[in-house]
């Protein structure tokens, strides 16, 4: 009887060293340098289980084995998120359920700079390989907010563009109660229209008050814009570029959008304006100028008369012919 205790106990004792060691091993390897010798990214889709998840960072080389972080992970009580992860070199099999039960995924930018319009927007949203989904809205001209939008894989593309023209809606609705008084704009919509011109005008911020203090000082006055990029617009069939020059032709084309034809404002924005442009509108310049011409600098010059103009015009051609001579 004696020996039978004492086989029991021997085996409970061994029992109980190799529970011990198996868990010190598995907390070790759980919490020790993963394998990876390089950063590994890695998609998890939507509704992946667990013991999915634990192969796929063991065939991908994240983690030694998916045991190990099965049972940590069950151990934790962690829910872990799908998504693109970007795991380091080496990264434990804690720190990378961390990062998953966290939802520290990729972060993706898309850059939509001030003036694209609409099209080039779309195109922008639709080229990104990261997203999901079709573009499916239709949104206005200038309705875009311009800025540098921080994505995730799998993001919708149709929920990207409504987060744009919430963004531009919001933006408007913050400005437009702050605007200078006695501007001949009545509307949001024609501050917007305004301002998409002014930023297709120039590039330069400084410059934009007082780009948008000559439109609002011709309003005012019931003379014409004419801006060549409200020309452009609607010969580029909305596209706002052009692969050649703006010609006499395109001047005197009666589009809806040609202020050289047009009395006032075009009927809609001619591309997506950013807030400098828009709160240029909203707060011209201080000055009685109503004309502007390229400097030859990247910059423009600004004259009240049109005598004044028009040397300014004659200093401009004479730097373009001084460039073709060089070319």
């Amino acid at each position: 009887m004696r020996t039978v205790l004492r086989s029991v106990f021997i085996l409970a004792i061994l029992a109980i060293a190799v529970a011990t060691w198996a868990a010190l091993e598995g907390h070790r390897r759980f919490t020790g340098p993963g394998p990876a010798a390089e950063p590994v990214t890695l998609v998890i889709p939507k509704g992946t289980g667990l013991e999915a998840i634990a192969r796929k960072l063991t065939e991908a080389g994240v983690v030694p084995d998916p045991y190990s972080f099965m049972v940590g992970a069950k151990l934790r009580g962690a829910s872990l998120k799908a998504g693109e992860y970007a795991f380091p070199a080496h990264v434990s099999p804690a720190e990378a359920m961390a990062m998953m039960a966290e939802g520290r995924t990729v972060v993706h930018k898309l850059t939509v700079a001030e003036g694209l319009s609409t099209r080039q927007v779309l195109a922008l949203v639709d080229e990104a390989d990261y997203l999901a989904g079709s573009v499916t809205r239709s949104p206005a001209e200038g309705t875009l907010l311009p800025e540098t939008w921080y994505l995730s894989r799998d993001d919708q593309r149709d929920e990207v563009v409504a987060r744009m023209e919430k963004s531009m809606r919001a933006l408007m609705e913050q400005l437009w109660p702050q605007r200078a008084a006695e501007l001949p704009i009545k509307s949001k919509e024609q501050a917007l229209v305004l301002a998409s011109i002014v930023e297709r005008e120039t590039g330069i911020k400084a410059e934009r008050p007082m780009v948008a203090a000559v439109f609002i000082n011709r309003l005012r006055l019931g003379m014409k814009l004419q801006s060549d990029p409200t020309v452009i617009y609607g010969v580029s069939d909305k596209l706002g570029v052009l692969d050649r020059p703006v010609t006499r032709a395109d001047l005197d084309n009666p589009h809806p959008w040609n202020t050289y034809v047009i009395d006032g404002l075009p009927p809609t924005p001619i591309a997506n304006p950013g807030r400098a442009s828009i709160e240029a509108v909203l707060h011209p310049a201080d000055t009685d100028a109503l004309y502007f011409v390229a400097d030859g600098s990247g910059g423009h010059v600004f004259a009240r008369s049109l005598d004044e103009h028009n040397k300014n015009v004659a200093n401009w051609r004479k730097v373009e012919k001084a460039r073709r001579a060089g070319q």
